[in-house]
């Protein structure tokens, strides 16, 4: 580590450790220790924590702009030729990432203290997320993909604690135990994948392992296989993290958790998992197949996810699932070697979709209820909720001049001239996400009061001081774009593009517009309709199709190996105990009692033994 570098850089460890002391200092608290002042201190010391942690990230990105990307190592065990370091690296990409990621922390936070306001766990909930931030902020900083891995498992763990947060509730421990198995699958192939990169590269620092992959690649020392089997168990892990096609179910139970908690897991997890996937990109040189796989991954679950969104009545599920489709959207841009886009798309998705969960949370707190057939005419009454709903959803679509317009535009205009499928592909998910987003606004916002929402109230201040704050900042998303400007020719969408853009934006909010709804009748009258209407609804039937299959191969084979364990292997030693007792038996009637019969048996068996050893060596 340069002696010369500024003292915040110097101390860029200390970042990740700031969410790992949140939690640390909530356990007092969650273990009940203090009884008497209730949970709240472990609130406010989570939350200025992650005010250092956004305060510091903030001072080194400013450093980081002023003298370069920096690369610290620190040795935290060594012996014998064994070293093993925890890397850093600080480039404007990985700080803004961190920043996204400490800063709705922070404001997830303030939002936690009124929507959990009489939770009687509350410490412990900070507690969890403390836990949370520091292994995201691990993730976005690590320069190792070991350590990416350890903190990947510790976001594993996180989510699965999250999301069985009111684990009295039956449903709630289905979900997280779906959850975390889930993205076991896609961790234990990547694990596959790292062990095999640390044999052949003899280093798991992302660096040593480009210029490995370089030489390899140069010399053909690895076959085809495994190239194939080492690209394919690398982007098993950011699968299941971002929740693609088929890992991708787990994020739908998810919402069965808090929604402060599906705030970050809806903005900020994903964009950690993509940014895994990007910093393990060189290393699918030798693997097209990988490649492809992203592709038809990514374009299954843009398409799919948000032809499922349009059919849910959960207002959670209908946006948990158009996560899944702009991570499709992602996977596809990294796979086609634009990471700059796919970048902006995660900053401008991670927080128009933050925005719009905390307006979803808002309506939850306040009513009770998260059915979209028994809400309506919250408009007037929930004037923050609703323009933050409407400046959210802006943020998410192709709508000029916000930053989703402008993701959508470079998207559809690399992907035009050589890969037009993939653009048309762009539109059709802007076209449905809009559909979807003008749905759900008529049902939630516009129509008649329900019996739920005659007397809803805006919320309380700390839930609106957040979603207010983030409502601004989604507004000034093109101002901050044009500030830094990433891209070259970001002004620059030729007229068609942008055109083709807004209108399919257009085309979604006008389906959604003249859609019919009928409360009392969520599914269609019309029996074609219906059936669409309940294929969409239920994710494609992937659930039971998994229970017929994988599910159902997995029992045979248990019940198989259940069969062979009580029937062959006790059987055999069974078996073997009951010849033992049998023999026993049969030499206890021969035993005539004399001792010196049984010493000539043993001399003779000595002196046969010597003898027969005797001739042998001779």
């Amino acid at each position: 580590m340069p002696p010369s570098l500024p003292l915040p850089i110097q101390l860029v460890w200390l970042i990740p450790l700031y969410g790992f002391g949140g939690m640390a200092l909530s356990l007092p608290w969650a273990a009940g220790w203090f009884k008497r002042n209730g949970p709240r201190p472990a609130a406010y010391l989570n939350l200025l924590v992650t005010l250092l942690a956004v305060m510091h990230g903030s001072w080194i990105l400013r450093q980081v702009w002023q003298y370069g990307p920096q690369h610290l190592e620190f040795t935290w065990f060594q012996v014998a030729d064994l070293n093993l370091r925890i890397g850093f690296d600080l480039s404007l990409t990985n700080l803004a990432a961190l920043e996204l990621v400490t800063g709705m922390s922070l404001l997830g936070q303030v939002y936690a203290l009124g929507y959990l306001d009489k939770e009687w766990s509350l410490a412990r909930f900070y507690a969890l997320v403390g836990f949370f931030e520091g292994a995201l902020a691990g993730v976005v900083l690590s320069s190792s993909l070991f350590m990416s891995y350890f903190l990947l498992e510790m976001l594993t763990l996180s989510t699965y604690l999250l999301v069985g947060f009111w684990y009295a509730q039956p449903l709630v421990v289905t979900a997280a135990r779906d959850a975390f198995l889930t993205k076991r699958v896609g961790d234990v192939l990547l694990l596959m994948g790292m062990v095999a990169l640390s044999a052949w590269a003899g280093s798991t620092e992302f660096q040593d392992l480009y210029v490995w992959a370089a030489e390899a690649d140069a010399s053909g020392a690895l076959s085809p296989l495994a190239g194939t089997l080492l690209g394919l168990g690398l982007i098993a892990g950011p699968m299941g993290k971002c929740a693609q096609f088929p890992m991708h179910l787990w994020l739908d139970e998810a919402m069965e958790g808090p929604n402060p908690a599906s705030i970050l897991r809806n903005s900020v997890v994903v964009t950690a998992g993509a940014l895994v996937l990007m910093k393990v990109m060189p290393l699918l040189r030798f693997s097209p197949l990988a490649t492809t796989v992203l592709l038809v991954v990514g374009t299954i679950s843009a398409v799919a996810g948000a032809l499922v969104a349009i059919a849910q009545v959960d207002i959670k599920r209908a946006f948990s699932y158009s996560t899944t489709s702009y991570l499709g959207l992602v996977f596809i841009a990294i796979a086609l070697q634009q990471p700059a886009i796919a970048l902006l798309l995660l900053f401008t998705h991670g927080l128009a979709k933050a925005l719009i969960f905390m307006s979803v949370g808002s309506i939850i707190a306040t009513t009770s209820c998260q059915d979209l057939t028994e809400l309506g005419g919250l408009g007037s009454r929930m004037p923050a909720t609703t323009t933050a709903y409407l400046v959210g959803s802006a943020g998410l679509v192709g709508l000029l001049p916000l930053g989703c317009f402008w993701c959508f535009g470079l998207l559809v205009q690399s992907f035009a001239q050589q890969q037009p499928f993939f653009a048309a592909v762009c539109l059709l998910t802007n076209g449905l996400t809009a559909f979807n987003l003008t749905r759900v606004y008529r049902h939630v916002f516009l129509g008649p009061p329900m019996p739920k929402t005659k007397r809803a109230p805006e919320v309380n201040w700390l839930m609106a001081l957040p979603m207010v704050s983030l409502t601004v900042l989604v507004a000034l998303i093109p101002a901050l774009m044009a500030r830094f400007d990433p891209l070259p020719g970001i002004g620059a969408i030729p007229w068609t593009v942008a055109a083709a853009v807004a209108a399919s934006g257009l085309v979604g909010m006008a389906g959604g517009a003249v859609a019919p709804l009928n409360k009392f009748w969520s599914s269609s009258m019309i029996q074609p309709l219906r059936v669409l209407q309940d294929l969409l609804a239920s994710d494609f039937y992937t659930d039971r199709i998994y229970r017929a299959t994988i599910v159902a191969a997995v029992a045979g084979l248990a019940r198989l190996t259940d069969w062979l364990d009580r029937s062959l292997v006790n059987g055999l030693v069974n078996g073997i105990g009951r010849l033992t007792l049998a023999s026993a038996e049969g030499f206890k009637l021969g035993v005539s009692g004399q001792l010196q019969t049984y010493v000539l048996t043993v001399m003779v068996a000595i002196v046969l033994l010597l003898t027969s050893l005797q001739w042998w060596q001779g």
